[in-house]
């Protein structure tokens, strides 16, 4: 592994990050941390394997690890994502015209984002996706295709409030509304 074959893979990772934490902020400490992880444990990676899906490995770990500890700590509360709806709307669009995709993304739940960006955005095949995310072939078939059919959901659904979402009408049958961590830094 060398630092240019890292380099390479650095605007990958931060896509990914970014998407996985909603903030560029958080996105950025993830890549550091990623790259931290994959410079100390060097020896862990096998020369002539895939070096983006080790390091996307790496990545999935410690965001996990992050949410585990985050949970953890009395210092989250829960934001219901429609309070902080104008901090999501994209800039120029007509609040009435239904969410953007940002914040159609982050109802989703985790493990269904993670696999839906790997596929579409990394262009990660799905045995791939399996070996970063830990689970079965199957699985991410699975959550790829739930990913795809709630995005569609919310993206065709009009803009409306968690009230309504949590309704039994708002959404297709197995579709519910998300809530979101917030920290209090």
């Amino acid at each position: 592994m060398t630092q240019a074959l890292l380099v390479d893979q650095i605007p990958s990772l931060r896509r990914y990050a970014r998407s996985l934490t909603g903030d560029a902020w958080a996105a950025d400490d993830l890549v550091q941390d990623t790259l931290e992880r994959a410079c100390s444990k060097w020896r862990l990676w096998l020369v002539g394997s895939n070096l983006r899906a080790w390091l996307f490995s790496v990545m999935h770990n410690l965001f996990i690890n992050q949410l585990r500890q985050s949970s953890a700590r009395t210092s989250m509360t829960l934001v219901d994502i429609d309070d902080v709806a104008h901090d999501l709307q994209a800039h120029g669009t007509d609040p009435s015209a239904g969410m953007d995709l940002q914040r159609c993304l982050m109802r989703l739940p985790p493990e269904q984002r993670e696999v839906l960006l790997l596929v579409s955005m990394e262009s990660m095949s799905y045995a791939e996706v399996a070996k970063v995310t830990g689970v079965p072939l199957g699985t991410v078939m699975s959550r790829l295709s739930r990913a795809r059919a709630r995005l569609q959901a919310l993206l065709d659904a009009p803009a409306v409030s968690a009230a309504l979402l949590t309704s039994e009408n708002a959404l297709p049958s197995g579709v519910t509304a998300l809530h979101r961590l917030k920290s209090n830094h």
